[in-house]
Formats: C-alpha cells, structure tokens, sequence
C-alpha cells in the first residue's frame, strides 16, 4: 500500500464506527443484490487495489472461483513493481491468473485521466459487472457511463463512489467480503428467475437512505445516553 491508501482507509474506517462495526441489514440487501448480479453475469470482474490485496486477497480468489471472474489489478499510484507485488499477493492467495499488470493494461477508460483509466482488454474493459472494492468515484462513475453494473464496497454512504455505484455495500470490507462468498455460494443453488428478480427489487438509492436513517438513529441514541449518565 501507499501511505495515501492508508489514509484513504482510514478515512472510510471512521464510518465503521458509526456502523457499530457490524454488518447491518442494509448491507446484507446490497450484499444478497450483489451476489446475484455477480452470478448472473456473463463476464465478471473483481478489481483489486493495495488495500484489498492487503485486507482480503484470499477472499477475493474464493469468490473469482465461485462467480468464474477474472481478477485484475488497478492502482491509482500505478508502477510495475507495485503491479506485480499486488499480483504476487493474489497468486500466493491461490489465484491462477491476474489480469492489468504491466503490458496487459493496454486498454483504457474514457474521460479518465489517473492511471486508473488503464485497464485489461480482457478483463474489465469488457466486463459487464464490475466489483470494485475501495473504490474512487472518478472511475465508479466512468465504468457506469460504459453501461457496466458497478458493486461497491464503501463505508461512507455519501461518497461519490457509494453514490454513483448500481450496487453499494455499506459495510467494511473484510466482513463484506466474506459474506459475499458465502451469499454467492447460497444463490447458487436457486434458479435464474430468483436471481433476475433479486435483482430487479434491489433499489440502491434506499439501501443509501437505510444506512443513513441507521447512522443518525445510532448518533441520537449514543447522544441521548451520555446526556443521561451525566454527572451534572
């Protein structure tokens, strides 16, 4: 990781607090939504920065395994050592191939112009769902313009990312992740019908609101709290 990822996570860390550290309902509906666009997709792939190789590297080989996605690097701070260290992480986590290091990132995002516009022509170039843990809203946005369904895992509920994504997991992610496995491994076994209709209920905007609605609730109740064990 770079010391501006570790501040960006940080940043996000502080809504876990907020959360009460726990996975709350909100984020189950976008995590049940999220394993069904994922199964139900024709070419999925889960893109992966420092921190999400760092945090959850073997979860995300166990849910490219379960969902047949590809895995692919994408760094903000992009450079071949930092590419193929990332990628070392993954491959030591059991993953077969790792797509967006060196030449392979040849393609590119429209009206994107970090690093990150550079992307696998055979990864998420052509995907059409996209998990992208810890996320920028810049290329959140680009990949929706490209008419790609965009799963997020973003603790702040009123980031451009949780925002602009088709689906947000409010949670953090290394409780997300794993129980996006285990979500994926029980939709498995329900027909596609379900799946399309799981889907299709899902609203975005109102898992947002739940979150939001949960964050003030939880602040007013702390609040009241301390007011009544106060000494005064």
């Amino acid at each position: 990781m770079v010391p501006e990822g570790l501040i960006a996570h940080g940043r996000g860390e502080c809504f876990d607090y907020l959360i009460g550290e726990e996975t709350r309902e909100f984020a189950r509906k976008a995590i049940r939504a999220a394993a069904a666009a994922l199964l139900l997709a024709k070419h999925p792939v889960i893109s992966v920065n420092g921190n999400t190789a760092a945090l959850v590297a073997e979860h995300v080989v166990r849910l490219a395994e379960e969902v047949l996605a590809r895995i692919e690097v994408n760094l903000f701070y992009r450079t071949r050592e930092r590419e193929e260290l990332i990628a070392g992480v993954l491959r030591e986590a059991g993953a077969r191939e790792v797509l967006g290091v060196g030449e392979d990132a040849s393609a590119t995002i429209p009206e994107l112009f970090s690093e990150r516009r550079r992307v696998s022509p055979r990864g998420i170039l052509v995907a059409d769902v996209v998990l992208v843990p810890l996320e920028d809203g810049d290329r959140t946005e680009a990949l929706r313009r490209m008419g790609k369904t965009v799963i997020a895992v973003d603790l702040n509920p009123l980031s451009r990312t949780a925002r602009a994504a088709s689906i947000t997991i409010v949670d953090n992610v290394v409780r997300a992740m794993p129980a996006l496995v285990e979500e994926v491994r029980e939709l498995k076994k329900r027909p596609k019908n379900e799946l399309q209709a799981i889907l299709a209920s899902y609203d975005n905007n109102q898992v947002l609101a739940e979150a939001l609605d949960f964050i003030r609730d939880r602040l007013a109740e702390i609040a009241s709290s301390m007011r009544g064990s106060s000494t005064r």
